[in-house]
């Protein structure tokens, strides 16, 4: 098997971040017997300052070619006075429009081994597994009319149409099947059109899904249950702005938003990135957190590829190196853990695999 890859590093601690993706993609490529086949092009900042747009044609043309985009971050603040077609955040919002992705799936899962980097108690997250799915190209974000008024003002269009919420409430229904079997559908149906249209939606998919509970949260109830009983969720399904913020409060569970993962399916070409964003402020130092990045490689081979054991290596190896107690700066505690740079956190990963690998072997050699 070969894999087709477009990488985007983009701005900030995109390019470190996604150099440790892409050598542990390579490891575990040779322990699997796969190849992987990687073009690295621009986006973002990084683009516009070679070329003016923040989406490149050449950008452009290499993803919708790939099997999957793996992209690091883009944005800094440098750039926020350019023109809204320049700016760095328009480019990714091009680029998913493009790829066709309207399902944004963000996990949130608990690790013993980060559970004092958490501002929760032990208790409270303990066993917390959430997988958030996000519809990507509706509501607010991208909904018209939208712009400024003469007298100073400012507006913005949330919509949906019924077939935008059946088919991203389908993917979180088919996930909740391989999971354990709950979706928790996020709206404000007692104010909103919208969700009123999206819950009535969601409940008629729930039909061809018997096996599957269904319950339904006000997106305020929702942010409170995150950080008092996280527990009680398995996929959480909601529409774009809510997910947008529910997605990064869950960082919570982890302890940093640099342990985010995220993919987003449904378009012809997958899309695969950390959740943390660019952090210009630590860029070039070699302490970014490459572990949602790794974690996204991760996703790319389960959800692109269904290497299901290849990303469950990778997994593994995250969770070994987080129990023998390396750190990046953002995950370390008052207990004693041993400081790693970014480089080293994903050598790490890649010696971690070939150990999972070897484990696995001996065990079936039994």
């Amino acid at each position: 098997m070969r894999i087709k890859l477009t990488v985007l590093p983009g701005d900030g601690i995109g390019p470190e971040v996604t150099a440790e993706a892409v050598r542990v993609l390579q490891t575990v490529a040779g322990a699997h017997g796969f190849k992987v086949e990687i073009k690295e092009r621009l986006i973002g900042g990084a683009a516009v300052e070679r070329s003016s747009s923040p989406l490149p044609t050449e950008t452009l043309d290499a993803c919708l070619d790939s099997d999957a985009v793996l992209l690091g971050a883009v944005g800094s603040p440098r750039f926020d006075r350019l023109p809204a077609h320049q700016r760095p955040e328009t480019g990714l919002l091009l680029l998913r429009r493009a790829l066709g992705g309207y399902a944004n799936l963000r996990p949130a899962v608990f690790y013993p081994a980060l559970a004092a980097c958490s501002p929760l108690r032990g208790e409270v997250i303990r066993g917390a597994d959430i997988l958030i799915v996000r519809e990507l190209l509706g509501g607010l974000y991208f909904g018209e009319p939208r712009g400024v008024t003469d007298d100073g003002g400012a507006f913005n269009t949330m919509r949906y149409s019924a077939e935008e919420v059946e088919r991203v409430a389908r993917i979180a229904f088919d996930l909740a099947l391989r999971r354990r079997r709950k979706v928790t559908s996020v709206d404000k149906a007692n104010v909103l059109e919208t969700s009123q249209l999206w819950r009535a939606t969601v409940e008629r998919v729930a039909r061809d899904y018997p096996t599957v509970k269904l319950d339904h949260v006000y997106v305020d109830a929702c942010a409170m249950h995150l950080v008092t009983n996280p527990k009680r969720f398995d996929v959480i399904l909601t529409e774009n702005l809510f997910g947008d913020i529910l997605s990064d409060e869950a960082a919570v569970i982890t302890g940093s938003l640099g342990m985010l993962a995220s993919a987003t399916i449904g378009g012809e070409v997958a899309l695969y990135e950390p959740v943390h964003g660019s952090a210009p402020d630590i860029a070039g130092q070699g302490i970014a957190n490459p572990f949602g990045a790794i974690a996204s490689a991760a996703m790319l081979l389960r959800h692109t590829l269904q290497l299901e054991q290849a990303a469950s290596d990778i997994e593994d190896a995250i969770e070994l190196v987080l129990k023998a107690g390396y750190r990046t700066p953002d995950i370390q505690s008052a207990e004693a853990h041993q400081i790693a740079t970014t480089n080293e956190i994903g050598q790490l990963v890649c010696e971690a695999i070939a150990e999972v690998v070897d484990l696995r072997h001996a065990y079936h050699a039994v």
